[in-house]
């Protein structure tokens, strides 16, 4: 992800994977870089770790307000940020936030239903849709052919678990359903494919990336992998895309998944 500016916005970037993507983005040594670590809360102390890793790494980690949940704060995000990158734009969006009840069919409650739809799947089709003049302008500006994440991507953080094919074998490997986040990344799936479609006319690469089962607050503590290794191979594999890949649904190792 080098080039003559890479310009990174990350959301969710307060802890776990999001945390994790934020340093190891910081430490590798890409020129004229700048790294916006965006979260609900930046002076709560669920944001602490970020804040003392942004002060290791000045003017290249900016930390941002930004609820996903919440339209005016995206929008405000959106002119921030806008007006840090001017002409260089944005090369990567990585929509990390998400949140998973781990509920089933049965004792779904509809508020956990409609928050969980909210910021996974509205809440992220909102912060692209906000944030697409910036890569759009990254995109002209990079000077790139094809598709990259250099050049302009959106990558969407899914799960293996919103596979519809493989949902008959994983539902009973786990203990709770979690229908809400389920379906919700389903419905995430859907929508960077139509995002793959409708703009890739203007050169910006859409994917969508299940991180494997990692050992955070949102994995729990019986995951597969912990945070650094989950996060290395995806930006390996981000680093691989081209056009090929627009609108792939891989996992962190860069193998395809199915539907």
């Amino acid at each position: 992800m080098a080039g003559k500016s890479c310009n990174v916005l990350i959301t969710g970037a307060n802890r776990g994977l999001g945390l994790e993507m934020v340093k190891q983005l910081a430490e590798k040594p890409i020129p004229k870089r700048k790294i916006f670590a965006c979260c609900r809360d930046p002076s709560a102390p669920k944001a602490q770790s970020l804040q003392e890793l942004a002060k290791k790494h000045p003017g290249v980690i900016h930390v941002i307000r930004l609820d996903v949940a919440d339209l005016s704060s995206i929008q405000e995000s959106a002119k921030k940020v806008g007006s840090i990158v001017g002409k260089d734009g944005l090369n990567l969006l990585v929509n990390n936030a998400g949140m998973a009840p781990w509920d089933n069919t049965e004792n779904v409650k509809l508020k956990d239903m409609q928050d969980t739809f909210n910021t996974n799947v509205v809440g992220t089709m909102m912060v692209t849709k906000e944030f697409l003049p910036y890569l759009r302008e990254g995109a002209k500006s990079s000077g790139k052919a094809g598709m990259s994440c250099c050049k302009a991507a959106v990558i969407n953080i899914s799960t293996i678990l919103s596979s519809i094919s493989k949902a008959p074998g994983n539902i009973s490997v786990f203990p709770v359903v979690a229908v809400s986040y389920r379906i919700s990344k389903a419905g995430l799936n859907m929508l960077t494919v139509c995002q793959a479609q409708e703009f890739k006319e203007d050169g910006i690469l859409f994917a969508l990336l299940h991180p494997g089962w990692v050992r955070t607050d949102m994995g729990g503590p019986d995951g597969e992998i912990d945070a650094p290794e989950s996060v290395s191979g995806m930006l390996h594999v981000m680093e691989s895309l081209t056009e090929k890949d627009n609108g792939a649904f891989l996992d962190y190792k860069g193998e395809t998944l199915p539907w």
